[in-house]
């Protein structure tokens, strides 16, 4: 029988008490749970006005969404779609994306990508830039490092600007 701090082959533990967190910016906070080549999941916890992840696309990797708690908005192509707790959402590589918490609401979610590659280091860029230590321009930079190619959508500025009214 396995003890409870023992893993099997190939097996992912990250207890809570020793996760690596990243305030990547005002009122966000991603936990790091795995960053393998098959799987990299992290929490991404947001305050209410939370500005949450811009808009951009993959080229590799379906990223998926579990709302835990709050309801998080989520630009889908060229659609916005409100999720509340319970709700899933994946989104196909190639489609441009972004997502916040709802005007008014924070949100608590369980995010992945699949395949994984090593973005944990992403996330840590943009807390070192949060925290003064890289600029905006390493993030542009890192574009094809981290798969993570920035986009425009007129419906998701649409979305802020009903919010800001």
């Amino acid at each position: 029988m396995t003890q409870p701090n023992e893993t099997q082959p190939n097996e992912v533990l990250t207890r809570a008490a020793t996760a690596e967190t990243i305030t990547d910016g005002p009122g966000s906070t991603i936990t790091l749970l795995t960053d393998t080549a098959e799987l990299t999941c992290n929490t991404a916890t947001f305050e209410e006005g939370a500005s949450g992840a811009p808009v951009h696309f993959h080229t590799k990797a379906t990223e998926f969404f579990h709302v835990v708690s709050g309801r998080l908005d989520v630009l889908v192509g060229d659609e916005v779609k409100t999720l509340t707790a319970g709700d899933f959402l994946s989104v196909p590589a190639g489609v441009k994306h972004a997502f916040a918490p709802s005007p008014g609401h924070t949100a608590e979610v369980f995010v992945g990508f699949t395949p994984g590659m090593g973005r944990f280091d992403y996330y840590r860029l943009l807390g070192r830039v949060r925290a003064g230590e890289a600029t905006v321009q390493d993030i542009i930079d890192s574009q094809p490092v981290y798969d993570n190619h920035y986009a425009e959508s007129e419906a998701w500025a649409g979305r802020l600007r009903s919010a800001e009214a």
